[in-house]
């Protein structure tokens, strides 16, 4: 993240480092971290299931770039003998608006995707979601950012490709309810909010999942979705309003 900067060495300082150069842009500048990176991540993957996913990929020649690093570690490792797993699936985040808008071409050349949602609205709504001047304009229910959302997960499922959700959408139940409704199977949240997001999946039914979301899409105003959202949920699952 643009606020997690390594301090293992030295960066140049960016006026903005949230649309500088962090994640898969740093990784393709600096081959000799990401090599060592990958390395370990494919002699891991010899002893457990392990995926490879690529954080703010922007355009497509990023991932193949990408992909082209993880070919070279496996050469590097067949060469040396050394144990790997040639079958690591390969994947990225979806964070932002230039990846949600390209999915469909670049979702043909990776094996699964998960939606970054924190960033992603960030960079839909021009939002610093560290900035408390503009904290109202990050809105995970703005009518934007769930139809990107929604464009992203129809075509993965299009394409018959895994798609998952993280951040803060993936554990807040309101949102929850919009995300199982598009589709979505696979959330990943922190471990604090594990039992409330499973109690709200074992509480609400699917078709009605289904339905509060085409309302929610219907509609072209964050606030009036959460209020409508707000309300439904209070019928389906009241123990969980205070982390709505």
């Amino acid at each position: 993240g643009g606020d997690k900067m390594p301090s293992s060495f030295a960066m140049p300082s960016e006026d903005n480092p949230f649309l500088g150069q962090r994640s898969i842009r740093l990784a393709l500048e600096r081959p000799e971290l990401f090599n060592v990176q990958l390395r370990a991540i494919l002699r891991a993957a010899k002893s457990g299931t392990v995926n490879i996913m690529f954080p703010l990929v922007t355009t497509i020649d990023e991932f193949r770039r990408a992909k082209v690093f993880v070919e070279e570690a496996k050469a590097e490792l067949k060469a040396e003998e050394l144990p790997y797993d040639p079958d690591v699936k390969v994947g990225l985040m979806i964070e932002v608006p230039a990846a949600a808008t390209m999915i469909k071409t670049i979702m043909k050349e990776a094996d699964f995707a998960s939606i970054g949602s924190n960033d992603l609205i960030q960079y839909i709504m021009a939002a610093d979601r560290t900035n408390p001047q503009v904290v109202e304009l990050y809105d995970s229910l703005a009518p934007a950012v769930l139809h990107t959302i929604k464009h992203v997960v129809d075509v993965c499922r299009e394409l018959g490709k895994p798609v998952s959700v993280c951040g803060e959408m993936a554990s807040r139940p309101l949102t929850v309810i919009v995300l199982l409704g598009m589709g979505v199977t696979e959330l990943s949240v922190g471990q604090t909010f594990v039992p409330v997001v499973k109690g709200l999946v074992r509480d609400i039914d699917l078709s009605e999942a289904r339905k509060l979301t085409e309302r929610a899409l219907e509609m072209d105003s964050g606030r009036d979705i959460e209020a409508m959202l707000d309300e439904e949920l209070m019928r389906i699952a009241p123990w969980a309003e205070e982390v709505a």
